[in-house]
């Protein structure tokens, strides 16, 4: 509490301030990948006009420790497609998922065993469409740290967490050219100690950071 008696703003990166933000911030329903008036952010731009995007969700998991953390995995060494990346628990909509909440929910406890009871949702970030052909809600969620983890060898080789700090400082977020299909396209990236976080798992991370601490 502040000497005039009113109450001190939580500190920029405490879980209070992230639950604060989230409340108005994120989006209260996730944005619909079926809907034609939903206006989607990422590499839409680059797909091909007859392609139509796959609905995926990930997870995007925040732990209230001392230093609040975002909880990310690396992706299976052997997979035929974005091998040993880093990314967020999550993957394509199944016919019985009824909500996107509940594909991002179901892809973590399959790839890292994560309960869904640890999971408190706080919102969702804007529909990223990549150039691969996917459309993903982004679920932010409150994970609980008592987590215990089963990582699925098949799908991932390691899960660890950054601190939310890092990832939600502005001058972190690095945009690249890299070379594709003959030509240059810009690619988020944001190195952390040994090792890259790029590509799409970067841009809902960027999108994260316009959404709640973007001034």
């Amino acid at each position: 509490m502040r000497p005039d008696g009113a109450l001190a703003a939580p500190p920029p990166f405490s879980i209070e301030d992230l639950r604060a933000r989230a409340a108005t911030r994120l989006l209260p329903a996730p944005p619909d990948p079926d809907d034609p008036e939903t206006v989607p952010i990422g590499e839409f731009a680059l797909l091909a006009p007859d392609h139509t995007p796959r609905a995926a969700a990930v997870l995007i998991g925040v732990t209230p420790r001392a230093e609040p953390q975002l909880l990310l995995t690396q992706r299976a060494a052997h997979l035929p497609v974005h091998a040993g990346q880093i990314s967020f628990p999550g993957g394509k909509r199944e016919p019985g998922d009824p909500s996107p909440l509940a594909t991002a929910l179901r892809e973590a406890q399959e790839e890292i065993g994560l309960d869904p009871a640890f999971a408190r949702p706080l919102g969702y970030l804007d529909l990223y469409v990549t150039n691969s052909g996917f459309a993903i809600v982004g679920c932010v969620a409150e994970v609980d740290p008592a987590y215990t983890l089963a990582l699925s060898p098949d799908e991932v080789d390691d899960a660890f967490e950054v601190p939310l700090g890092f990832l939600m400082a502005a001058e972190n977020h690095r945009v690249e050219m890299r070379e594709w299909r003959g030509g240059l396209r810009k690619v988020h990236h944001m190195p952390w100690r040994d090792r890259h976080i790029w590509g799409v798992t970067a841009g809902l991370l960027h999108n994260l950071y316009e959404r709640l601490y973007a001034e």
